[in-house]
């Protein structure tokens, strides 16, 4: 069977719902419309803030796993539609480049017409994300200049913990300016970071889009058993032998690909293209 008819199947026609109500359809809507071959919707009473928001007056309580699949079933009640998308990011340190901040983007296909969950993961260390006490304007036109102030919007509290007096979405000197004064008036300080809100952070929403398309490649890969798509990596097997003594590493040496419908499963090995690895990978030639 083609895999353009695999798609027609699942997905042709069908309407998909949208969970964002930060303009994420602009970059997730074109590419499964064309693609798969559905009709992208937001709802217009999607509420995705009740799940965790940046600026902290709601904590994510759950996993990006977790809030997603809490996300979906929410886009699947208020929209009515049984295929939905949403997505899910985290800033910080990344996690082998601890003093480089990264931008970790989850996405979510959930089909619960035919009970398929397809995810995808991109973490980037494109990204603006930063943080900072400031006291004076000085220090606000350098961290603002830094950021890509206005293209890239900002948040300014009273400190990093409370949000009572937090303004958002910041986007011209003008607004910023005059935030600014009123906190310095009341507190003294300010603390300043970047609004990572898609719609008001190109940035990540360039990164939203890399992990759009391979959400969608995941998608288009489907099981050579029963067709069902999303057969992707479900696990990497490390032990990629030593050149020089042959002993196992920590580096992979194969993947294994399933299907989460009828659990077929095939390991694909030497997924980097080479059979051996470097001796100064090797914790035997050297430890």
């Amino acid at each position: 069977m083609k895999s353009s008819l695999i798609h027609s199947n699942w997905f042709g026609g069908r309407k998909l719902a949208i969970g964002t109500q930060h303009g994420k359809e602009k970059v997730i809507a074109p590419a499964f419309e064309s693609i798969l071959g559905v009709k992208c919707i937001v709802p217009s009473s999607i509420n995705t803030d009740q799940f965790g928001t940046f600026s902290g007056e709601i904590e994510r309580t759950g996993t990006p796993i977790e809030t997603l699949r809490q996300k979906c079933k929410h886009t699947s009640i208020v929209s009515g539609f049984d295929l939905v998308v949403a997505s899910e990011g985290s800033f910080g340190s990344h996690p082998s480049l601890v003093f480089v901040p990264a931008d970790d983007e989850w996405m979510m296909l959930t089909d619960y017409k035919n009970e398929l969950e397809i995810t995808a993961r991109v973490c980037s260390t494109s990204t603006n994300f930063q943080q900072a006490k400031i006291t004076t304007e000085q220090e606000l036109r350098a961290f603002a200049q830094l950021v890509q102030f206005p293209s890239h919007a900002l948040v300014l509290k009273q400190d990093e913990t409370t949000t009572a007096f937090c303004k958002k979405g910041i986007d011209s000197w003008e607004k910023l300016g005059s935030a600014f004064q009123r906190m310095i008036d009341a507190n003294g300080s300010a603390w300043v970071e970047t609004d990572m809100r898609a719609h008001l952070n190109p940035t990540r929403m360039n990164v939203i889009e890399e992990v759009t398309q391979l959400l969608i490649q995941k998608i288009r890969s489907t099981c050579p058993s029963c067709a069902t798509p999303g057969f992707s990596i479900t696990k990497s097997v490390s032990g990629l032998p030593c050149a020089w003594c042959n002993t196992p590493t920590l580096t992979t040496k194969s993947h294994v690909y399933s299907c989460q419908k009828c659990s077929f499963a095939v390991e694909k090995k030497y997924p980097s293209g080479k059979q051996t690895e470097s001796p100064e990978f090797c914790l035997h030639c050297n430890p």
